[in-house]
């Protein structure tokens, strides 16, 4: 889809002397910050910052995350970052990894803001049954356009958007994203990490509502890949439903450049300004 990623934005984090527990330590940039207010971090930076803890825990060869869940347990604020990570459940072919994100509030302590578990899964060959059954989705023609959210800066510009749909239409929201920033200063993003770096915007890409009219931020995200997708551009095809009572939720596919990988879940809470 064009030319090679240029990751010129300023990263999303950069690292800061470990503690005396060897919990790792970061300071957020302002890449991270949230289109729904700039004393918040957007949701995709965090998980990316998850998922690497998860990936660092204890690492094998042949294995890979399979699933992951996140819960933002809170606004993650532009303040000092603390994750730690453990295995929950050990075992040699399937086994939980865990991890949270701790922030100080304003109080001088650290308090959890999101934490997620992963299951990690031992490699075999399939290649002889490989299959995928979602759609295909339409390439883009390597021209990087955004959508007019009303809003600027922050992780908006950390990113690059090329739209398959018109946004807010009665047809499913398809984009092609990729991120412009590094996770962490002076590290290569994994192809996990870079799934997750933009996978958070599905709510987005999927919602009809009016941003000037209505908030719709999501509590989670839960990611099932039957493959790890290769390559700088994610595509995104979403659709959130919205009931009654001020709860919605986003249902979304996702791809690389080769076709389907993974589906994506996040429940929305939906509330009118």
């Amino acid at each position: 889809m064009g030319h090679p990623r240029p990751l010129d934005h300023e990263p999303f984090y950069r690292p800061l002397p470990a503690d005396e527990d060897g919990i790792e330590r970061f300071a957020p940039s302002p890449s991270t910050i949230s289109l729904w207010a700039e004393t918040m971090q957007h949701g995709s930076p965090p998980a990316a910052l998850l998922v690497r803890a998860l990936e660092r825990c204890c690492p094998r060869e042949n294995t890979r995350l399979t699933r992951v869940s996140v819960e933002i347990l809170g606004p993650v604020p532009l303040t000092e970052i603390r994750v730690r990570s453990w295995i929950e459940r050990p075992g040699r072919n399937i086994e939980l990894v865990a991890g949270e994100l701790l922030a100080d509030p304003g109080d001088g302590t650290f308090r959890p803001v999101a934490s997620a578990r992963g299951w990690r899964m031992a490699a075999g060959d399939t290649t002889a049954v490989e299959s995928a059954y979602d759609p295909p989705m339409p390439a883009g023609d390597g021209t990087a356009r955004g959508f007019d959210w009303g809003v600027s800066g922050g992780y908006l510009d950390a990113v690059d958007w090329h739209w398959v749909s018109t946004p807010g239409t009665a047809e499913p929201g398809r984009a092609w994203i990729r991120t412009r920033a590094a996770l962490v200063a002076d590290e290569p993003l994994s192809q996990m990490q870079n799934l997750f770096a933009v996978v958070d915007v599905a709510n987005g890409v999927g919602s009809k509502l009016d941003f000037r009219k209505w908030t719709f931020l999501n509590t989670d995200l839960t990611v099932h890949l039957h493959r790890v997708p290769v390559g700088d551009w994610i595509g995104i095809s979403a659709e959130t439903s919205v009931g009654p009572d001020g709860v919605g939720m986003c249902a979304g596919i996702l791809y690389d450049e080769s076709g389907p990988v993974g589906r994506s879940a996040q429940t929305v809470l939906v509330r009118s300004r």
